[in-house]
């Protein structure tokens, strides 16, 4: 196949072409034009994704867990999964306290730019926090509360009760495991050729990536231009070294840390990683969704780097809800730079605090753009910092937005090809015949 008519390479092509167009528009005057004849593209593209995100997610992980045969094993890929998860989640949050403290980008704003951007931006952070203190004001166990619903339907019926959906899906897949499989063949095809026929819509709307792709950087560029271009340069000078703490940050999880959980936990070269994740990536960024990606970033995973359907349909779905690492980095990053920009300094206690909270909101944060806002605010409140202050980052939160969503789907891919090699169920893409597929791990182990 022609390098340009392989996906990524496309899906770059519509990245490049949005941003120049973006820039073009700001300068002419297009904004509204575009946000009428372009934009809508790109909100149609994600809401393909939407679409078919919670039956990917109850489909594939039924399987997944009816496959596994026996609880034993599910508790075992479960236990390893969460542990990774975790713990790269907690390395991300140290990456991001430690840049932020290197960095000091709070004491770079002067007082009349702090005092602009706030009454620039509050009465969206009045909004934030709103909603942030409904989430505080639930009680300890609300989350496990939040896990379990009601009623189906309604859970299936918004992805942002895609965590329920994972309680659901895993529910079934356990019962499916309880009953003699004579009585479950007809359930355990349904369910099966359900998540083929959805995987092969995950085929059809990504042939309208790149179209979608530029359409939203289109979008992006043009909503925070607002026609003058100059409002973003100003903003990005004026907040470059908060937005280059978080960037460095984000580079050496994706860069640094990953790459070392795999050359630790599988044996799957970085190369091959990284080029089969790719356009999982630059979906991911133009979506700023994890949530929306999965569908993409299952497929990847499974064709391009040989993890096998029953690691991947648990892992992923899994990740999506609970694993953000970059997610939780920028709000490490941001909290201490809203303290330093207010003149507030933050002990080790305070820090420390940070960690936990952020690690644990990071559990919590729906897989939707800008919902790591939400969190940010509870973790100011932690600390004793004014939430007010989140209105001096909203600025160029949509651009961060994008690059974090990247770090959360690279860190579920590389955790998914970890688990995959430790299960003993990581292949060779390269060989398309299932018996004839060699097995990277048992390659390692007796290499």
């Amino acid at each position: 196949m022609p390098w340009y008519r392989k996906l990524h390479w496309q899906i770059i092509a519509g990245l490049i072409l949005g941003v120049l167009y973006g820039v073009f528009a700001a300068l002419m005057g297009l904004g509204e034009i575009t946000q009428d004849w372009i934009t809508p593209f790109g909100t149609i593209f994600i809401n393909l994704l939407k679409l078919i995100a919670v039956p990917l997610v109850l489909t594939s992980l039924v399987c997944g867990v009816a496959s596994l045969s026996d609880i034993r094993k599910l508790s075992r890929i479960g236990g390893k999964t969460i542990v990774i998860y975790l713990a790269t989640t907690t390395i991300s949050v140290t990456i991001g306290l430690v840049i932020v403290n290197l960095l000091q980008p709070g004491h770079q704003i002067p007082s009349e730019l702090r005092d602009s951007l706030q009454a620039t931006y509050q009465a969206d952070a009045d909004l934030q926090t709103d909603k942030a203190q409904d989430t505080r004001d639930r009680g300890p166990l609300q989350p496990l509360l939040d896990m379990v619903p009601e009623n189906f339907f309604g859970a299936a019926s918004d992805n942002r009760n895609m965590l329920q959906m994972v309680f659901v899906a895993i529910l079934i897949g356990i019962g499916i495991i309880q009953v003699s499989k004579q009585k479950v063949n007809v359930l355990l095809e349904f369910f099966s050729g359900l998540n083929e026929v959805i995987i092969r819509l995950v085929d059809i709307i990504m042939l309208m990536a790149p179209l979608g792709v530029f359409a939203l950087i289109s979008g992006t560029i043009t909503s925070i231009a607002a026609d003058d271009l100059s409002q973003v340069l100003e903003l990005l000078s004026a907040l470059g070294f908060y937005c280059l703490a978080v960037v460095t940050g984000l580079i050496i999880q994706t860069l640094l840390t990953y790459p070392t959980l795999l050359k630790l936990g599988s044996p799957m070269p970085i190369v091959t990683f990284f080029k089969g994740i790719a356009p999982a990536q630059l979906v991911g960024f133009s979506t700023s969704s994890s949530g929306a990606t999965l569908p993409v970033t299952m497929e990847r995973c499974k064709e391009k780097l040989g993890v096998s359907e029953e690691v991947t349909s648990f892992v992923l779905p899994l990740g999506a809800t609970i694993n953000m690492d970059g997610t939780a980095l920028y709000q490490a990053v941001a909290a201490v730079f809203i303290a330093q920009s207010l003149g507030m300094e933050l002990g080790l206690a305070a820090q420390l605090t940070i960690v936990l909270t952020a690690v644990l909101a990071s559990i919590g944060t729906a897989a939707v753009p800008s919902a790591g806002i939400i969190m940010l605010v509870i973790i100011l409140e932690a600390i004793g910092v004014p939430s007010a202050g989140i209105a001096l980052i909203l600025g160029v939160d949509r651009i961060l937005d994008m690059l974090r969503t990247v770090t959360n789907i690279t860190g579920d891919a590389a955790v998914s090809v970890v688990v995959a090699s430790t299960e003993n169920q990581l292949h060779d893409p390269d060989l398309s015949d299932e018996h004839d597929r060699v097995r990277l791990s048992s390659q390692n182990n007796n290499g």
